[in-house]
């Protein structure tokens, strides 16, 4: 059963050691399907927009003191984005500075395997979610660190789909 109300308050917010606030993404994906029904190599990614206004971005939020990163991602995954799925191993950290707030952060993202997409979740008046090509999903994306860790994704998913055709073509 999946919550339909999003956390909110900063009372279990956690912060690194000079005080930056840490905050934990996942990127949503998933592979197209063929007219047949087979899952292509084609990959999708689903941004969301932000609360205030229609920049685009990947689902991310506050990890709080009584979760895990991965906890905290797939949390953030459903209520902003209203996904369910595998989170997978980090794509990395990143410090950044808050535009709204003038403030530094400390960033964790992670791959989400999408396995189910909600009809309702929390945040689903307030935003607005989108699959799209990685091309696209990286031209609208309006942080420059959740680039990063697309780029990271999308190497990461390539290699990993180079090494089982090695590993097909040695066993045929």
């Amino acid at each position: 059963m999946v919550c339909l109300v999003s956390r909110t308050g900063r009372h279990l917010q956690r912060y690194d050691d000079l005080g930056r606030r840490q905050v934990v993404g996942c990127i949503p994906y998933r592979y197209k399907r063929n007219s047949d029904g087979t899952l292509s190599t084609d990959l999708e990614v689903l941004v969301i927009s932000s609360q205030k206004c229609q920049k685009k971005m990947f689902p991310k939020g506050g990890w709080e003191l009584d979760e895990s990163k991965e906890q905290a991602a797939l949390r953030e995954s459903v209520e902003e984005a209203g996904v369910i799925g595998k989170v997978e191993c980090e794509l990395g950290k990143w410090d950044f500075m808050s535009k709204r707030y003038g403030t530094f952060y400390e960033g964790y993202m992670f791959p989400l395997l999408v396995k189910e997409e909600l009809a309702l979740w929390p945040e689903q008046n307030v935003r607005q979610r989108t699959w799209m090509s990685v091309k696209e999903a990286r031209d609208v994306c309006q942080h420059w660190w959740m680039k990063e860790a697309l780029d990271i994704l999308v190497e990461r998913l390539t290699s990993l789909q180079q090494h089982k055709e090695q590993n097909i073509s040695t066993c045929l």
